[in-house]
């Protein structure tokens, strides 16, 4: 086999590891999602980095829908290589504890509602936090990492990894390098794999998350194309309407206090 061909062959083989492996998995994290929706929560979507994309790849684009939510921090993407917006500075930033929180007070994270982290070492501060400020607020947090990460050192305080504090772990199996295609004469792989795995696991979500909907007669507002038989160029407006009104009400909720405030009260 050329070189030509080399990574979409290890990408499949990959694809299919993360079929025959993590199906159990993603079915119990469907039927969670589902539950979320029917009880009209939010199912938020994080990562940092290489990360924001799967979180991008989900909502919204065609055959995506309403309460799915994005944690977007444009501090955690980068908008330049180098200088203001750099690469540089989303590193270190997304490598730091205890910023991640201030970013989070300000979103509509509920009980009961699901958080799905992406993070393909595992260890970057960013996930760890995000991953624990929701499980103390009674999320149910999804870890979309790679299970190779499990025997690499943490530098965070907590002692945790990204898997150790996730209720649900779907490992990509990526190896930790990411790159895998060696080429003859380069002294390091090419061809990242991980941020591709990731977006399919977000589409895997989606589309089983629909099915259980489907299932239990349940369907939610949906992103589609105009060429799809039914659909119109105004069709996505209403399905914005809809995502906004929905998160106007997620907004509303009564949120579990932190345990800072509880002490407080």
């Amino acid at each position: 086999m050329t070189n030509r061909s080399l990574y979409t062959a290890r990408l499949i083989e990959l694809l299919q590891t993360l079929a025959t492996t993590q199906d159990d998995v993603l079915d119990t994290v469907a039927r969670r999602c589902a539950d979320t929706l029917e009880a009209q929560g939010l199912i938020h979507l994080f990562g940092s980095g290489h990360s924001v994309i799967p979180t991008l790849e989900a909502f919204p684009r065609y055959g995506s829908f309403v309460g799915l939510y994005p944690l977007n921090d444009p501090r955690l993407m980068w908008h330049n290589v180098l200088g203001p917006g750099g690469v540089r500075e989303l590193l270190w930033l997304e490598r730091t504890e205890g910023y991640i929180d201030k970013f989070l007070a300000h979103e509509p994270l509920a009980a009961g509602d699901v958080l799905v982290v992406y993070s393909h070492s595992g260890l970057n501060a960013a996930g760890i936090d995000a991953a624990l400020y929701a499980r103390e607020r009674g999320l149910y947090v999804v870890a979309v990492t790679s299970g190779a990460s499990l025997a690499r050192p943490t530098a965070h305080s907590s002692g945790n990894r990204l898997a150790d504090v996730a209720d649900a772990v779907i490992d990509t199996a990526v190896p930790v390098e990411d790159a895998i295609v060696s080429v003859p004469g380069w002294d390091r792989p090419v061809g990242g794999s991980s941020t591709v795995v990731a977006a399919v696991v977000s589409h895997e979500i989606i589309v089983r998350t629909a099915t259980v909907l489907a299932g239990r007669g349940i369907t939610v507002p949906t992103f589609v194309s105009p060429t799809v038989p039914g659909a119109t160029l105004s069709s996505n407006d209403e399905v914005f309407a809809d995502h906004e009104r929905y998160v106007h009400a997620a907004r509303g909720r009564s949120l579990v206090p932190s345990p800072s405030s509880s002490r407080q009260e």
